[in-house]
């Protein structure tokens, strides 16, 4: 069970993670989840830059280890990269050290300060420890193509339906969305850039807490 859509009170709950980016300006935060790999991020890629749009991959480091040259595309292409742990680690089932360890593993190959827990679970030491050191990045809206159960269709119109200026959408640059994320990624491209949106990558100056201050340095 998940919700497409983050509540405000769910966002206001958790105001020191970053949920979306308030804006009064057509834009929207697309990110990748669980990437890279080379039957699939390559073709985001190409999506992408046929709309002039940038985007946040959140990458697992045991992939970045495996794909390096697809690690590189991407960061080469322009995009934000982010920590999504070395081995994709549920918070909420792993200890607090081994945990750590493992989002240190990833760091070691990357240049970033955002980091997104693998399903959006981490135990409350956990997220104290961590944003000393990172920007934690959760999302306003969910795609569902990692969802058997939602159609190609039906993950398109998530993303239509449920995003608004500053929205932070997530995707997945993986074989388990790849089949639904090839129909609904060009769709969601193609309906927002008609509407006038632009996409943009999460940029450590630009995040903001929910409560409209300035995110620090970590």
């Amino acid at each position: 069970m998940y919700l497409v859509k983050t509540p405000q009170v769910i966002q206001n709950l958790f105001p020191n993670f970053t949920w979306r980016i308030p804006s009064n300006e057509k834009v929207l935060y697309f990110t990748f989840d669980d990437g890279p790999i080379p039957e699939v991020t390559p073709w985001v890629l190409e999506q992408l830059a046929s709309f002039q749009a940038k985007a946040t991959f959140f990458c697992v480091g045991e992939n970045v280890r495996k794909n390096p040259e697809v690690f590189n595309a991407v960061v080469e292409a322009g995009h934000a990269v982010g920590n999504h742990t070395f081995n994709h680690l549920n918070g909420w089932t792993t200890d607090n050290i081994p945990y750590f360890h493992n989002v240190r593993h990833c760091a070691n190959l990357m240049n970033s300060v955002l980091f997104r827990p693998p399903y959006g679970r981490l135990k409350p030491k956990q997220a104290q420890f961590l944003l000393r050191h990172y920007r934690v990045i959760m999302w306003e809206v969910l795609s569902g193509d990692f969802d058997s159960n939602v159609s190609p269709q039906q993950c398109a119109n998530n993303v239509i339906k449920n995003a608004r200026p500053g929205s932070i959408v997530v995707f997945h640059d993986s074989l388990k969305a790849m089949d639904k994320l090839k129909y609904a990624l060009p769709k969601v491209l193609e309906h927002f850039s008609k509407l006038g949106y632009r996409f943009d990558k999460l940029q450590e100056e630009t995040l903001v807490n929910q409560d409209g201050g300035l995110a620090k340095s970590a």
